[in-house]
């Protein structure tokens, strides 16, 4: 038989998926890319280009031949050609680089870098994801967290500089040298990692890898920042990989049959419309648990979720202690009765005050964060308006107005705020799931600081630290089961809210922005301006229509758990 050939997008994610892509190869081929996949492609072609440039900019006084563009634009075999010419020739830096197809081991890959080390290459692969972030201070100076990355270096303050823990790796991004970089912390994404250690095990098969001792073999990710090569010791990876390949190359052959789970990744896959009837025919668990429970749940006999709402007693062995077996078994009665929302409290609540601001941001991947929406409402004054109110930067991130926008927002917030103190009034801002806010919050105080408005990092913290800074998204599970999840757009509609734009969503909304500042030197389009803040505005609407109905309309409406539990016996 003719070997499957796997890429390394191919050894992670689901298996299912896999199976089914080669089971029927016509089917796959005549898909076209969703729009969210065609948005995460144009972005990450955007940052290799914008990294591309940067390396030929950084070696542009060096000699001809040192950088080594391999041509984006020809096909598979000439690329591979020009690669293993350029190898030839020991060219340092290699942009581009296409491995030639190994048919007998069944693997292809290119690396967006292959840097001459030595006698060999360092694959060195460049993605839209950030590599490494700050690393936390331990009280020595030294790193708290490295011990959870890859890099491999031992840490030089612990005992005889082995044994502690690791420190990460980097490299500067004009040169191939190690060191340890005790200022970051590198983060493992499983997907880079395989990636890396397939482009390893080719160079090795090659011949043009820097040695044949796994322990000595390295690699190399640059990151959304790309201000350094985060590096990775590859022995364990590996390893690790060899498994994962075997395995992956039995499903592709079809030697090993699949059978569908719902996972997080279901809700962009083009099989779903397949998958999904298949689950729900049978009822299967998954539909109402996560997958790592759902797995637990199979060990124990449990696979459908008629077999879930018929459990009593304590959880199977091996249950996630961070998740609640009741939520499981009435997740699965709402399911089977069409509930929305199950009440965990008898009288659910959450914090009101006199004054109240609703507060949703809107950024672009990991550029920035472009927009911050408000909706004040004053319940001790009929007579002011409640008015949506923008701050924005039509400049195409990252740009310096973002931080005019930032400064603009956090001043008018502390504004009222100190209005509201003045006057003797309680004030309250609300979010729905703060991680995203809190984390533009406080790097938008960094990267602004001394900017006209923008406040410090210490002044951020105190805020988002205080009873002042309430997330809704907690009130929510605090309050309530969600069979449906608990995104604002699952919860909100059973409160009543509505959006006006029947495709508004996070990933929609990264299409809206691209068109309206005009990336990818298209015309700015000012329609989509106006579509995104709708969008912005409904969100800060339906935050605050939720938050009032949890404390006014919830407890009628909603089912409470122990009669749901308990009507299992009528």
């Amino acid at each position: 038989m003719v070997r499957v050939v796997l890429h390394p997008r191919d050894l992670a994610g689901c298996e299912h998926r896999l199976y089914l892509d080669h089971a029927y190869p016509d089917l796959a081929r005549a898909r076209p890319d969703t729009p969210e996949a065609q948005r995460r492609k144009a972005a990450a072609a955007d940052h290799r280009a914008g990294v591309r440039e940067m390396i030929r900019g950084l070696h542009s006084d060096q000699s001809p031949g040192t950088v080594v563009l391999v041509d984006p634009e020809a096909d598979h075999a000439t690329r591979a050609e020009e690669t293993m010419a350029a190898c030839a020739t020991g060219a340092a830096w290699i942009w581009n680089a296409t491995l030639p197809t190994d048919r007998v081991a069944g693997r292809r890959g290119h690396a967006e870098l292959l840097i001459r080390d030595g006698d060999g290459y360092v694959p060195v692969i460049v993605v839209n994801h950030r590599a490494s972030h700050p690393a936390k201070s331990r009280p020595n100076g030294g790193n708290s967290s490295a011990g959870s990355n890859s890099a491999g270096a031992a840490d030089p303050e612990s005992p005889n500089g082995a044994g502690g823990p690791k420190v990460t790796v980097t490299s500067p991004v004009w040169t191939w040298a190690p060191s340890p970089d005790p200022t970051r912390t590198a983060r493992n994404h499983r997907r880079d990692l395989l990636r890396l250690a397939q482009l390893t095990a080719m160079l090795v098969d090659l011949d043009l890898a820097t040695s044949a001792d796994p322990a000595e073999l390295r690699a190399g990710v640059i990151g959304l920042d790309a201000d350094c090569i985060v590096v990775f010791e590859m022995a364990a990876a590996l390893a690790s990989y060899t498994e994962a390949f075997a395995r992956r190359r039995a499903i592709a052959e079809l030697q090993v049959m699949t059978t569908p789970l719902r996972i997080g990744e279901c809700r962009s896959c083009p099989w779903w419309a397949r998958c999904g009837p298949e689950l729900e025919e049978r009822r299967d668990v998954s539909l109402v648990v996560g997958a790592n429970q759902s797995r637990v749940l199979a060990d124990a006999g449990i696979t459908t979720i008629d077999q879930l709402a018929d459990q009593r007693g304590g959880p199977p062995d091996d249950w996630p202690g961070n998740a609640r077996f009741d939520d499981a078994v009435l997740t699965a009665i709402a399911w089977l009765r069409g509930i929305p929302l199950i009440r965990r409290t008898e009288d659910p609540e959450v914090v009101r005050a006199d004054v109240e601001v609703d507060i949703d941001m809107e950024s672009y991947g990991e550029h920035g964060a472009y927009l911050w929406g408000t909706l004040l409402t004053d319940n001790t004054d009929p007579t002011r308006e409640i008015r949506y109110r923008p701050f924005v930067t039509w400049q195409p991130l990252p740009t310096p107005d973002e931080g005019r926008s930032f400064g603009e927002f956090w001043t008018w917030l502390t504004a009222e705020r100190d209005a509201a103190r003045d006057a003797g009034k309680s004030f309250a801002a609300y979010c729905y799931s703060q991680q995203a806010e809190n984390r533009w919050l406080l790097g938008s105080a960094d990267r602004f600081a001394g900017d006209p408005g923008v406040p410090t990092r210490a002044e951020v913290e105190s805020f988002i630290g205080s009873a002042q800074w309430v997330d809704i998204y907690e009130a929510v599970g605090r309050n309530f089961i969600c069979p449906n999840g608990k995104g604002l757009k699952r919860v909100a509609p059973v409160a009543g809210f509505t959006w006006r734009d029947a495709d508004a969503g996070g990933e929609a909304s990264m299409d809206w922005y691209r068109d309206a500042v005009g990336l990818g030197g298209t015309t700015p389009d000012p329609t989509q301006r106006e579509r995104l803040l709708e969008y912005n505005e409904d969100d800060v609407r339906a935050t605050k229509v939720l938050r009032e109905w949890i404390t006014e309309g919830a407890r009628v409406e909603i089912p409470h758990r122990d009669m749901l539990l308990a009507s299992r016996d009528d």
